[in-house]
């Protein structure tokens, strides 16, 4: 079947609120060397988006401006020199962008096939978050089994994630949340503990249940969490750095505990690092956490599905917080 000579997209003619975003058409984009063509079945929303959305995250000089991180759909075309994907595949990947559209151009050493069993939207509710969490949580920060980890923002699609793993690879987890139905349901997924940060101190309940802190804090609020977040680690512990919700600049901090107790503190960002690099995690993820994908040990928490033209009510969902896991696209 030949395939048609445009395709609709989420258009950002301007940043600002999701009314911005409108549905428009241009032509299926070109392949580069190592690249496979997807039609898109379903797509991830992530915060990423968001702020790209408000001008505030913009994509890579060689990555497509329209929105969407991660996809999963069927391969209609491949470029020359594939080898690991044919057409006809089902694949989920991790797209340095232009997930919000019919096709989407995405480099094959970030591409996954579907666990078994899944569909193409449960498929595209794992390559952000779970490239994301393991090389942060697992590649970076080093945990292991016996160890215990606080994870923030444990409701959100990272945090649901990084609870599973985190259980599933044998460590304790905490984790903070904004509601008694969020901490209920990171329970549910595995936290030991879920501290509700509206009406408890994370850090006075770690200190209580711990005694002396936790291996590794997986944070994705920065400064406003940053000096509790020394003072829950214990010693030799490590605090990994993903996103700065509560701001990128710390005022009159005490960085005595980093020296006192050998912390380290680290962080990164998923979408600037090299094609190397992110298929290192493709392959990690393929050998270690797919075939717990494939028997159930582990699975997406989806909240909630929005068809493509329902976009700017997704973006507004997503901006609430009050979701409990991912939120999708799903196309026709």
């Amino acid at each position: 079947m030949p395939l048609p000579s445009e395709m609709r997209f989420v258009d950002l003619p301007t940043f600002g609120g999701p009314e911005v975003m409108t549905i428009g058409r241009k032509p299926l984009p070109t392949l580069n060397p190592g690249e496979i063509l997807v039609r898109v079945e379903a797509a991830g929303v992530n915060r990423p988006d968001v702020a790209q959305r408000q001008g505030t995250y913009p994509p890579p000089k060689d990555a497509s401006p329209i929105l969407g991180l991660e996809v999963a759909g069927e391969v209609v075309d491949v470029a020359p020199g594939v080898t690991e994907f044919a057409i006809g595949n089902k694949v989920c990947g991790l797209a340095n962008g232009g997930g919000y559209a019919e096709y989407c151009a995405l480099p094959a050493g970030q591409a996954l096939r579907f666990p078994n069993g899944y569909d193409a939207v449960r498929a595209a509710a794992l390559p952000e978050t779970f490239f994301t969490v393991w090389a942060n949580l697992f590649q970076m920060a080093g945990l292991t089994e016996g160890e215990s980890v606080l994870i923030h923002g444990g409701s959100s699609g990272i945090g649901t994630t990084a609870i599973q793993l985190a259980r599933a690879f044998g460590a304790t987890v905490y984790t903070t949340a904004g509601s008694k139905e969020k901490c209920e349901a990171c329970e549910t997924l595995g936290a030991k503990r879920a501290i509700n940060y509206k009406q408890e101190d994370f850090a006075e309940v770690i200190k209580a249940e711990t005694g002396q802190g936790v291996d590794i804090i997986l944070d994705m609020i920065g400064a406003a969490y940053l000096e509790k977040n020394l003072a829950s680690l214990a010693r030799d512990g490590c605090l990994s750095i993903i996103a700065f919700l509560g701001g990128a600049v710390a005022d009159k901090i005490n960085l005595a505990p980093i020296m006192v107790k050998r912390l380290t503190v680290t962080g990164s960002t998923m979408r600037p690092r090299t094609a190397e690099e992110k298929r290192a995690i493709r392959d990690d993820l393929l050998s270690q956490v797919w075939p717990l994908l494939d028997e159930g040990t582990v699975a997406p928490v989806i909240y909630k599905e929005f068809s493509f033209d329902d976009v700017i009510a997704a973006h507004r969902l997503l901006e609430t917080s009050d979701h409990i896991g991912k939120i999708m696209l799903k196309l026709a």
